[in-house]
């Protein structure tokens, strides 16, 4: 494998620095089943995304992840290029379909890659950053009814005491769930991840298990070593209603705010989910809520609200709402797969996505920054800063159509609106901590180009090109612009501008 790196221009001068905080982290994210490939070597068996690939129209081309990035066989050059570039934390998940196949037995040579991965980071002083659940369920756990049941959450606590077995002597950051609203509503209701379901009872009932999955865990890891960063990650929007005199607007806001953010905020920080959106999916799915009601036993909110140190948040763009249809309509992000979606949300039939006139990257997602400026001053002030939990941006980037062009013999990716993106998005994050809000740090998504679920290979997120033909990495201008901000700790006043 070839890595191609070029460097940047000169410094800033001391005038245009906008700095970061002392100690605040620069990352770059990735997921196990869009990198790692070999997915069936070394024991590892089938999750449902393996399972969901090989649906007739369940992903753009028929893509899978047997593939990928092939990152399982070029782990270190992928770490000795995070360290040229300059990152600081690597956030990766672990796969459960590689660690406990089937659900079942451990699996020694699935731990011994990650010890691998653990090992390689360390030495090249990159924090390891690990996420325990990534989507990847294994899929013969999935067959005795998934994340809808019970026992998953069990299996699941199962799987995360072994991994901190095998790595807790040298991983001290542990995330338990990534973006359950995704792994919950979006795959069992809306039927456009893995396991691909249309059930809105399914989808309360994941959701429930997965965050009581996430309290066990979180309970158990703390009792072994309190000095532990345990958090979790959620995709959080911000829901901002077209007219805000108008109460119908107003109701559409607080719905998509109430289904996609409070659902799960307010049970880990609260120890209870919001009645008015408990009130909402009754009024429409009173067979969702009854289930839930079922579900719920003696002590599981106060074991999903186990106290947290950190809190990931992964945010795209916002969300422009109305009780009204828009003049025209607007398309959504999802990939344009040849396979039945619904709406992720339960009760918002009466919610409207409007268009702001904002730019929109080719996946259609608005670029909005200021939107995350406000989401954390949102969050912080309402659920991080009163229980003492700092905040981490823990995704945040943008997929566009990358040209590769040869200069001067070399290959370029002049991925400009990226890089924009980027320098942006960094702006906003500053603009929050300047509020007063406790960022600790930033991770781009993605490290790499990889498999983009439902998408396939068709979208590229990297700030570094993979050719998968030959698995050569490539860093991007956007890249190269990260590892000179990481370097100099500062953004220039240029930059930051509007």
């Amino acid at each position: 494998m070839t890595i191609e790196f070029q460097e940047d221009s000169a410094p800033m001068t001391e005038t245009q620095r906008r700095a970061f905080p002392d100690g605040f982290l620069f990352g770059a994210a990735t997921a196990a089943f869009q990198i790692e490939g070999a997915a069936f070597e070394d024991g590892r068996r089938a999750s449902i995304w393996d399972a969901f690939c090989r649906v007739p129209g369940a992903v753009i081309n028929g893509d899978n992840g047997d593939v990928a990035c092939d990152h399982y066989h070029l782990y270190r050059d992928d770490v000795a290029l995070m360290k040229r570039m300059g990152l600081q934390t690597y956030r990766f998940s672990t796969s459960w379909s590689r660690v406990r196949p089937d659900g079942g037995a451990l699996n020694p040579a699935g731990v011994d890659f990650y010890n691998r991965l653990v090992d390689e980071l360390l030495e090249a002083d990159i924090l390891p950053w690990l996420t325990l659940y990534h989507w990847d369920l294994p899929q013969a756990l999935e067959d005795r009814g998934g994340w809808t049941v019970r026992q998953t959450a069990d299996r699941f606590t199962e799987y995360a005491l072994d991994m901190h077995d095998a790595l807790g002597d040298r991983v001290k950051v542990w995330t338990t769930l990534n973006e359950p609203w995704c792994s919950s509503f979006l795959s069992y209701t809306a039927g456009i991840h893995a396991p691909g379901h249309y059930s809105v009872t399914e989808g309360v009932l994941a959701a429930h298990h997965l965050l009581l999955g996430h309290g066990q865990v979180i309970r158990e890891l703390r009792a072994r070593d309190e000095s532990l960063n345990l958090g979790v990650t959620l995709n959080l929007t911000v829901a901002d209603p077209v007219d805000p005199t108008d109460p119908a607007d107003l109701d559409a806001a607080r719905r998509i705010d109430g289904q996609f953010n409070r659902w799960f905020l307010d049970p880990i920080f609260r120890g209870e989910y919001p009645a008015d959106v408990v009130d909402d999916i009754r009024a429409v799915h009173p067979e969702a809520i009854a289930a839930l009601e079922e579900a719920t036993k003696p002590g599981d909110l106060e074991t999903i609200s186990t106290p947290i140190t950190t809190l990931g948040v992964n945010y795209y763009h916002g969300d422009y709402v109305s009780g009204h249809p828009a003049t025209e309509e607007v398309a959504g992000g999802d990939a344009p797969t040849d396979r039945r979606a619904e709406s992720p949300f339960p009760a918002a039939d009466d919610v409207h996505w409007h268009d702001r006139g904002l730019p929109r990257t080719p996946m259609f997602w608005e670029v909005q920054p200021e939107g995350l400026t406000r989401l954390l001053k949102r969050v912080s002030d309402e659920y991080a800063a009163p229980a003492g939990v700092a905040m981490y941006v823990t995704e945040n980037g943008a997929a566009y159509d990358d040209v590769v062009v040869e200069r001067d013999g070399e290959k370029i990716i002049p991925d400009t609106e990226r890089a924009e993106f980027v320098r942006a998005h960094l702006a906003a994050t500053l603009d929050a901590i300047d509020q007063g809000v406790d960022v600790r740090g930033y991770f781009y998504w993605s490290l790499l180009d990889n498999f983009e679920w439902a998408w396939g290979y068709e979208k590229r997120f990297g700030i570094v090109r993979v050719d998968y033909d030959t698995q050569e990495r490539t860093v991007k201008e956007s890249g190269r612009l990260y590892s000179r901000i990481i370097a100099q700790r500062a953004l220039d006043a240029e930059s930051t501008a509007d």
